[in-house]
């Protein structure tokens, strides 16, 4: 069955639940011997499952991930928001994002205790403190998902994973009012812009961001 959407929303901006399936499962598979590909993982997690635009991963610090707050979330600061507006990303929608993440910053913690330090950052010797540009943060991106081959790729952008992640979180049933809040969006006009309903083999791989405490895609 193909996707109903609204008029003026655009399908291929938008990685539908196999897509992500397919990413993440790949992603995780080769995560634990391969450093840079768990790098990819957590920019590909902040960004289509958390919606955070290039330049507010870049700004992101150890401490604005918030995973042990009785409510998880990522802090996008005032001075990395678009348009000044601080905001805060729920992780408790999704385990699997809240689990890598944690993971992640447990394990940077670990390293070095300066949790003012960039969230993500070259691995490389001598640059672990210096945060990447959003050109590199685009690159690695694409490099996440190449597992949907040459042709998707060619299609996708960074900026799609907020595509992504305002109209799973919409379609999994959170209302305007969270959804525009955890984007950063200043009314919900812009917010109701992404509604529309994604059929695509849910029941493989569970309601993103829906409405269950359980929902997780690992």
């Amino acid at each position: 069955m193909q996707p109903y959407r609204s008029p003026g929303a655009d399908a291929t901006k938008i990685l539908m639940r196999k897509e992500l399936a397919a990413v993440l499962a790949d992603l995780r598979r080769k995560a634990d011997r391969s450093p840079n590909t768990r790098l990819n993982l957590i920019i590909f997690r902040l960004a289509t499952c958390c919606g955070l635009r290039a330049s507010e991963i870049a700004s992101l610090h150890v401490s604005d991930v918030r995973v042990e707050a009785a409510r998880p979330h990522v802090r996008i600061r005032r001075g990395a928001a678009k348009g000044g507006r601080p905001r805060n990303v729920p992780l408790w929608w999704d385990a699997g994002t809240l689990a890598d993440l944690a993971a992640w910053k447990k394990d940077k913690l670990a390293i070095n205790p300066n949790a003012e330090l960039p969230f993500v950052a070259s691995l490389r010797d001598g640059r672990i403190g210096i945060r990447f540009s959003r050109h590199t943060l685009r690159k690695r991106y694409r490099t996440a998902c190449k597992v949907l081959g040459l042709a998707r790729l060619e299609t996708l952008t960074i900026h799609h994973g907020r595509h992504t992640f305002i109209s799973h979180a919409l379609a999994g049933s959170r209302n305007l009012a969270e959804v525009r809040d955890a984007a950063g969006h200043a009314n919900v006009s812009i917010t109701s812009t992404y509604l529309h309903v994604l059929i695509d083999d849910e029941e493989a791989v569970g309601n993103l961001f829906g409405i269950s405490s359980q929902t997780t895609l690992r």
